[in-house]
């Protein structure tokens, strides 16, 4: 299915004019979407990703409760199961089987996060493995510094669009396009939600001192902006910062700092080394806990096939090395000799 389609050069004006529409339709004119030259920020095209770091600041005139703040650290967390397990490990990397009523369940819940739809996401995940810290890289620090990597590239004209050649075995689900063109119909939907659930808890559970401004800017807002920077430092802290176990070719590294707040993700050198397996905390003390929600889902059989990594990946062998090692194995034992003292059977 062919989606973009080469047009002429379009006019200031139009670019403009497609910034603003893109804001509704992710999609609209792609094809006059400039996607060479060197990469720039798309200033009116970020005002809803800016507008939504402001609306924080509401909170000095919504004051705060625990119950909001319980609401937005669950939420959180929530939420990045579903970015690092689905957007990640499902569609980007296909590291575990499921139903097309679950994969569809799922990217919705993906677009609760606000960091747009599964295509565009995985497809840019993808190339990023291919290029990793090379100039090709979307986000690295190595190649564009620190800020660049974390958020600026993701404001870029150059990368709003999604990288449909890398990501045809999901493009064909109508579904899937669907929610990838127009993802601003989710976050929106769970702005509101969270709104009235202040507003019911306000009236209902009036102890709990939390309403529904409180609720939208704490359990949505602020809740939103923290889970799109915990998902940013897998792309900026995690290739400047950590310990290499494996040697990868980039920059990739472990944290485990970054794990605690990514649920796994940070143990990225992992990671990078066997991006073929759902966990990413090879070893059990490397704390992987969207491996393990998971692994939960597994037992309820909503997924199947979950990727572990082998052995002789974990412990940097190659499969040979192990299958000579297996067959050494039984002609390495040694045969006990009988003491002088004892007899020889005949």
């Amino acid at each position: 299915m062919s989606v973009m389609q080469s047009m002429p050069p379009s006019t200031p004006g139009q670019d403009r004019f497609y910034a603003l529409l893109r804001w509704f339709d992710a999609w609209a004119g792609l094809e006059n979407m400039k996607l060479d030259g060197p990469p720039k920020v798309d200033w009116v095209r970020s005002i809803p990703f800016i507008a939504v770091h402001l609306m924080c600041f509401g909170v000095f005139w919504v004051g705060w409760s625990w119950t909001a703040v319980a609401v937005a650290v669950a939420f959180y967390f929530a939420r990045m199961f579903v970015i690092t397990g689905w957007y990640h490990r499902y569609f980007s990397h296909r590291t575990f089987k499921t139903s097309r009523t679950v994969q569809f369940a799922f990217a919705i819940f993906g677009g609760m996060c606000a960091q747009r739809g599964p295509i565009w996401w995985a497809s840019h995940h993808r190339h990023h493995h291919i290029a990793s810290d090379t100039p090709d890289d979307v986000h690295s620090p190595r190649q564009g510094g620190f800020l660049w990597s974390h958020m600026g590239w993701i404001m870029s004209q150059t990368h709003y669009a999604p990288r449909f050649k890398g990501i045809t075995d999901f493009l064909k689900f109508p579904e899937l396009r669907f929610l990838d063109r127009f993802d601003v119909l989710i976050p929106i939907i769970t702005g509101f939600a969270m709104f009235g659930l202040g507003m019911l808890l306000e009236a209902k559970a009036p102890d709990l001192g939390t309403n529904g401004p409180q609720m939208l800017i704490w359990g949505f807002f602020i809740s939103t902006v923290a889970l799109a920077h915990g998902t940013f430092t897998i792309n900026s802290l995690s290739h400047v910062y950590g310990s290499q176990r494996y040697e990868t070719g980039d920059d990739s590294r472990n944290n485990f700092f970054l794990a605690l707040i990514t649920m796994g993700e940070g143990w990225h050198n992992n990671h990078h080394y066997y991006p073929a397996s759902t966990r990413q905390g090879f070893y059990w003390w490397e704390i992987d806990m969207t491996y393990y929600g998971l692994k939960l889902l597994e037992r309820l059989g909503l997924i199947w096939d979950i990727r572990d990594v082998p052995e002789y990946v974990r412990d940097g062998k190659s499969k040979q090395d192990t299958d000579l090692g297996a067959l050494k194995r039984p002609l390495e034992i040694k045969i006990p000799v009988p003491a002088q003292t004892e007899e020889i059977p005949a």
